[in-house]
């Protein structure tokens, strides 16, 4: 977590998991301290948004013709994919969109990893501001969360799903490392995990890491303009390295301060 602050203004932000094992203690520490001392709660999709989001991926997700997945992958990757369907059931993968297929696979990984939405942060946060009838907002929308998937070129997409069927016997490990260091504060091991999995596909890491921190720095640099507490509760990955938005808000001249 890290804070940015000016003389009446403070806005902390908590990189999170969307997703942890049950009983995972995430809330004690500084964590507890800024949740409590804040007015409001800005998380990526507000709890309406996150309500609408499975009913707009599966508006969004099908394609306009199917398309067998033998068209898509071969190799490794199609034998890959063929073992999560065998295990664990159909994808339904020929009527959908590449990049909706590689979100159900990494859903399927996280359940494989036993973690669960229901105990993650967002989750967690947003149960805590709404007993204390505390404001909680969001950054997007549902639709344009997953727009950011569907706009991805073709080859792009293609590129996301091949990726993701590869390495999906690896997959939980690589979620189980990636709680390990969410857990113990390991930014550099957060980071080096988080670029190894997102550098390989350029295009991907500008429309859904680098583009929207942009957004949400200057969205955090216009509200350090109104007087106040925040805690802005945004997925990890969008607050470690050089294009997160810490560093981003230092690279404009701003104190940030990581305070757990």
């Amino acid at each position: 977590m890290w804070l940015v602050a000016d003389a009446d203004t403070r806005i902390y932000m908590l990189g999170t998991m969307h997703a942890l094992p049950r009983g995972t203690d995430w809330d004690d520490g500084a964590v507890g301290q800024a949740i409590a001392s804040a007015d409001e709660l800005i998380m990526e999709l507000s709890p309406r948004e996150l309500a609408a989001a499975g009913t707009m991926f599966q508006t969004l997700a099908p394609r306009a013709a199917p398309l067998p997945i033998e068209a898509r992958l071969s190799g490794v990757a199609l034998s890959r994919y063929r073992a999560l369907e065998a295990s664990g059931g159909s994808f339904g993968g020929e009527k959908l969109d590449d990049w909706a297929i590689m979100i159900l696979i990494g859903q399927r990984a996280a359940r494989a990893a036993d973690l669960s939405p229901a105990a993650g942060v967002e989750k967690g946060l947003t149960e805590i501001f709404a007993a204390a009838d505390k404001p909680i907002r969001g950054l997007e929308s549902a639709q344009s969360q997953l727009m950011l998937f569907e706009n991805l070129d073709a080859s792009t997409q293609r590129a996301l799903l091949t990726r993701a069927a590869t390495g999906a016997d690896e997959a939980v490990g690589k979620i189980n490392a990636l709680t390990a260091a969410w857990s113990s504060g390991d930014v550099d091991g957060l980071e080096q995990m988080i670029n190894a999995d997102v550098d390989t596909v350029p295009a991907a890491r500008k429309a859904i890491i680098t583009d929207r921190n942009r957004r949400w720095a200057a969205w955090t640099k216009r509200r350090m303009a109104q007087p106040g507490t925040v805690l802005m509760a945004v997925g990890t990955g969008h607050l470690v390295g050089a294009d997160g938005v810490p560093a981003m808000l230092a690279a404009q001249g701003m104190t940030v301060t990581r305070v757990q």
